[in-house]
């Protein structure tokens, strides 16, 4: 019996040993993905194209030829994240050819970079996620195809935007996938749904083909259920790349050897400022005892202050939609998926049709505010003061760093909150972002890992809360061995959700 709940870097050993194959693995995974479909994780499954991966893999080892890191491991992709042989929709009626169905999505005539190097370590691709539209989302709850649901409590939201992502894995129904960190979309769900995620420093992992949002923050990064699976992952997907400008010509860390290594007296630092008003008490306390533990096992616990975190929400919501208003002008109805003939009128009104027939209200809702900060009059009032503010929080951290190694905070202010809580209050929602955000405005990389869960107050068992970790520009190394070592006393460890139905 296959179990997808084993560390992603085991079922890689497993099949490299011989020990499983590659095409039992996937069935298993594509098995149990069909006996979840009530989660809405998916938008696409690529059943053929992954069985067919599997078998060619076997067949591989069984000429005695040597498989990559991530021999047979099921992977899911954000629906971001381009693919030559499936559809990509950024969960959008506008990359659908009938505005209506994600199967008439736009098929892209490239891999993303992150696509190609999981194929070259002998993944197995079996299948798109559900996700917020064009990312823009912290509840997954903005996708043109509905919800994803939590796999530990289905009334609950999944966080966004990469909440297809998160909830697969935490369902068990691949071992890892792959989602995309704008402000917080692979940290705010994998916190909710209770698996380890990482984004990593902004120019460690190649953006090509994955579908912009905010380009000056955009980040693809690993969802895992173990730290050392993410390390791993990580040191796939990671690296410089030709057609990529921003990523950076740094050497890839050692990731997986740092998750063995000893924490060496490391200094944690700890804002108090993330533990003030709107925290859940639970939340608190969790992320509290989880500190204390680390005390325990060799870190000096460090207090410090980021005095501009407070700025982090304002400065982050004229940025990113200043960028998006600019990289979501190219879908007008000519060049990709939709398109809608107006009754009357000319190429601008070919544009207004289709983008209003084809946008999400809160695509279009940031869309119009990026388009007015950025409008005569208001650029230097609203952009241009946002980026001075984001160099303030930037410098925040550089300060704090030159005293610490890591911080340790919360990921989430809140447990995951019911389905339709917060639809009517676009800023409710914005401030489940509040911890996630400042870390992506400053471009270092940072972890969220479950630490003790909350009580489900509607008595239906726990709900995941999870610590995050931040560490300096490429300092993914030492987010790893601190996240190990907490890994290894975590009273979370080997959390599953309830099994569907188990309610």
């Amino acid at each position: 019996m296959i179990d997808l709940g084993v560390p992603a870097s085991e079922i890689a050993d497993h099949v490299r040993d011989g020990e499983w194959s590659a095409e039992a693995v996937t069935r298993a995974s594509l098995e149990a993905i069909r006996g979840r479909e009530d989660l809405n994780a998916f938008l696409h499954v690529a059943d053929d194209v992954a069985l067919e991966t599997a078998r060619e893999i076997d067949q591989r080892r069984a000429r005695g030829e040597r498989l990559g890191a991530m021999a047979g491991v099921p992977v899911a992709l954000k629906d971001a994240l381009c693919t030559i042989d499936s559809p990509t929709t950024c969960a959008s009626k506008i990359l659908t050819r009938d505005g209506v169905s994600q199967k008439t999505g736009w098929r892209s005539p490239y891999d993303a970079t992150v696509t190609s190097r999981l194929r070259n370590a002998d993944a197995v691709l079996v299948g798109k996620t559900n996700m917020d539209e064009f990312a823009m989302g912290s509840s997954n709850e903005n996708s043109a195809f509905g919800p994803v649901k939590n796999p530990w409590d289905p009334t609950r939201i999944t966080g966004g935007s990469s909440g297809g992502s998160a909830a697969a894995v935490a369902a068990g129904l691949v071992p890892v996938s792959l989602g995309s960190d704008t402000g917080g979309s692979i940290r705010q769900p994998s916190a909710l749904s209770g698996v380890v995620g990482v984004k990593p420093t902004y120019g460690r992992v190649s953006r090509h083909g994955l579908v912009a949002f905010a380009s000056s923050l955009d980040q693809v990064g690993p969802i895992t259920r173990d730290v050392r699976s993410s390390a791993r992952v990580l040191e796939v997907i990671a690296g410089a790349d030709p057609r990529d400008s921003t990523a950076a010509r740094v050497p890839v860390g050692r990731y997986e050897e740092a998750c063995d290594r000893p924490l060496d007296r490391l200094r944690l630092g700890v804002p108090e400022s993330y533990f003030g008003d709107g925290v859940d008490p639970e939340v608190e306390t969790s992320v509290r005892e989880a500190i204390s533990t680390l005390e325990e096992a060799g870190c000096e616990i460090v207090p410090i202050e980021l005095p501009h975190t407070h700025y982090g929400i304002a400065t982050y919501y004229i940025i990113a939609t200043a960028e998006a208003s600019s990289n979501l002008a190219r879908f007008d109805g000519v060049r990709f998926g939709l398109r809608v003939e107006p009754a009357h009128g000319d190429l601008q009104a070919l544009y207004g049709a289709t983008r209003d027939a084809g946008f999400g209200p809160e695509v279009k809702r940031r869309i119009m505010l990026g388009t007015y900060v950025l409008s005569a009059g208001y650029y230097d009032a609203y952009y241009k003061k946002a980026q001075q503010v984001r160099t303030l929080i930037r410098r925040d951290f550089e300060t704090a760093f030159g005293r610490v190694d890591v911080i340790a905070t919360p990921t989430t202010p809140t447990p995951a909150f019911a389905i339709g809580e917060k639809s009517a209050d676009p800023l409710a929602m914005y401030l489940g972002d509040v911890y996630t955000l400042p870390a992506s405005l400053a471009g270092i990389c940072a972890l969220s890992i479950p630490c003790r869960p909350a009580k489900n107050r509607e008595g239906r068992g726990e709900l995941p809360v999870g610590l995050q970790l931040l560490a300096p520009s490429f300092g993914e190394e030492r987010l790893f061995t601190l996240a190990s070592t907490w890994e290894a006393a975590s009273p979370a460890r080997g959390n599953r959700p309830p099994p569907a139905g188990g309610r």
